[in-house]
């Protein structure tokens, strides 16, 4: 039997970023139709804004304020404000801020509604999205709030490869105060969990890199491996996980050991992105693992210098609206069977059907 269509909703992103232009692009090929059913939450004027500016754009939408009116056969278009909205592509403004948080909080409460089985997020700017209403320094603490997630994960992927955090958004400065033995275990558990319900590995093998240089020395360069850090995955490997570590950092990614793992988990931010940013290519995505819906991001930021000029690469964005369907399958095959070879062949499927649209 064939599954329904997820349907994926689309937050629009900061307002002079690319994110605008990301949807325009992506969904002029309605191939992607077959796939999901896509619901952008922006408006009409801004998507016609940006249209102007993308010759080859040929995007159809059906324009709607129902839920019960989305077109499974269209691409639609919820229209989250309806009043005239300055655009200044490339800049960084209060409004740009205002109407990226007003796209994304419209979204997650149809995703908390069940209007919507899953969430892509196009890039916000984290400085102007702060106000009295909204103090957070992402998208992943946002949603970890909002579905109550005892703990969350922000994990990278593309294809096999997988980075996961520590800790996020924390000044290098103040990483090691962030860094403790629950707070390892705690990471490691939901990665555990993730790659198998989300990605479909049975019995996945997890490195645990070091915070230090050279993963301390033995104690030489800092004792956080030795009195944190070990201890950590010991108690993983009680708890009957494959955690293995730790691992200098420059080393493992140089001889590319994360080969022979299905997650690394970093200690901060650059230390993991650094390599994967630079190893995956131009088609890694941002996961949130942990949380009871499903959540995916481009891995690229808002790109204030190309916004407007018609230079957005689509890579990364398409392949994060084909994870996020990927993964909604898996966990109902996980649900019903984790081991249903139906499923494996669903996966394939929309593996080809991404890489056609990329292709072209």
């Amino acid at each position: 039997m064939n599954q329904p269509k997820p349907i994926i909703g689309i937050s629009c992103g900061d307002l002079n970023g690319i994110g605008i232009e990301l949807i325009i692009k992506t969904f002029s090929d309605n191939r992607i139709l077959e796939h999901c059913t896509p619901v952008i939450f922006a408006s009409n004027k801004v998507i016609n804004f940006y249209r102007k500016s993308i010759p080859e754009a040929n995007i159809n939408y059906s324009s709607t304020r129902e839920f019960n009116r989305i077109n499974p056969k269209q691409v639609n278009l919820f229209n989250c404000w309806e009043e005239e909205v300055q655009v200044t592509p490339g800049q960084l403004t209060e409004t740009g801020g205002k109407y990226a948080v007003l796209s994304l909080q419209t979204a997650v409460a149809a995703l908390k509604q069940k209007h919507i089985d899953g969430l892509v997020t196009a890039p916000i700017h984290k400085k102007n999205i702060q106000s009295p209403e909204f103090s957070f320094t992402g998208h992943t603490p946002y949603l970890k709030q909002m579905f109550e997630a005892r703990d969350v994960v922000m994990m990278l992927c593309a294809g096999d490869f997988r980075v996961a955090l520590v800790t996020e958004h924390v000044p290098v400065a103040e990483v090691a105060k962030h860094i403790s033995k629950e707070k390892i275990l705690s990471k490691l558990v939901l990665i555990h969990q993730s790659l198998q319900k989300d990605f479909g590995i049975d019995k996945p093998r997890i490195a645990v890199l070091g915070l230090n240089p050279h993963a301390g020395d033995e104690g030489l360069i800092g004792n956080e491996e030795e009195t944190i850090i070990k201890p950590a995955i010991k108690e993983a490997k009680n708890n009957n996980m494959l955690v293995v570590g730790p691992y200098s950092a420059d080393a493992f990614f140089a001889r590319r050991s994360f080969e022979r793992f299905d997650a690394v988990l970093a200690m901060y931010h650059d230390q993991g992105l650094i390599p994967f940013k630079t190893l995956a290519t131009g088609e890694g995505v941002n996961f949130t693992a942990g949380l009871p819906v499903v959540r995916t991001s481009p891995d690229h930021g808002v790109a204030f210098d190309i916004a407007g000029k018609d230079k957005a690469d689509t890579s990364s964005f398409i392949t994060a609206i084909f994870e996020c369907i990927d993964i909604i399958n898996r966990r109902k095959g996980f649900a019903e069977n984790r081991k249903n070879p139906l499923r494996k062949m669903t996966s394939s499927l929309l593996a080809n059907a991404k890489d056609e649209i990329l292709e072209e």
